[in-house]
C-alpha cells in the first residue's frame, strides 16, 4: 500500500487522503452495531462503533484479510456531535480492534440509517495481497 500525499499539504492524523494499492479486492458492506445475530446490546455510541467495528474485522478475516489491508473506510453516523464527543474512546476502540494504518477515510452525518437502533454505519475496501 502507497500513502499518497502531495507535496506541501499536511498530513492527515488518523487517516490518509489517498492510498494506492493492488491485489484482490475486498469490499464490506455498512456494517452496524449489532451482533453476528441483528442483536444490539447498547444504544451507547462508543459501544456501537465496538460492534460495528467487530463485525467488519470478522468479515475482513475470513477474506483472508488483515487491518493493515484496509484502504477505504467511510462511516455514515446520525449525530456528528455524539460521534464528536466519543472521539477519545472511539479512538481507542479503533486502535484495539484495527491498530494505527493509513486507509483513506470519510465520515457523513446521516438523517437516519435504515435500523432503527443503529447510530453508526462502516463500509470498507481493502486490498489483500496476493
Amino acid at each position: 500500500m502507497q500513502v499518497l500525499l502531495p507535496p506541501g499539504w499536511p498530513r492527515p492524523k488518523g487517516y490518509s487522503n489517498g492510498v494506492a494499492a493492488s491485489g484482490r479486492m475486498v469490499f464490506i458492506a455498512g456494517m452496524i452495531g449489532w451482533d453476528a445475530h441483528g442483536v444490539f446490546h447498547t444504544d451507547d455510541f462508543a459501544g456501537q462503533v465496538r460492534q460495528a467495528l467487530q463485525n467488519v474485522m470478522d468479515v475482513l478475516k475470513e477474506s483472508g484479510g488483515k487491518p493493515e489491508h484496509i484502504v477505504r473506510m467511510t462511516w455514515y453516523v446520525t449525530d456528528k456531535r455524539e460521534y464528536l464527543a466519543a472521539g477519545r474512546e472511539v479512538g481507542a476502540i479503533f486502535r484495539e480492534l484495527v491498530g494505527s494504518y493509513n486507509a483513506a477515510m470519510t465520515a457523513v452525518e446521516v438523517k437516519a440509517l435504515i435500523e432503527d437502533r443503529a447510530k453508526v454505519e462502516i463500509e470498507v475496501t481493502a486490498v489483500v495481497p496476493q
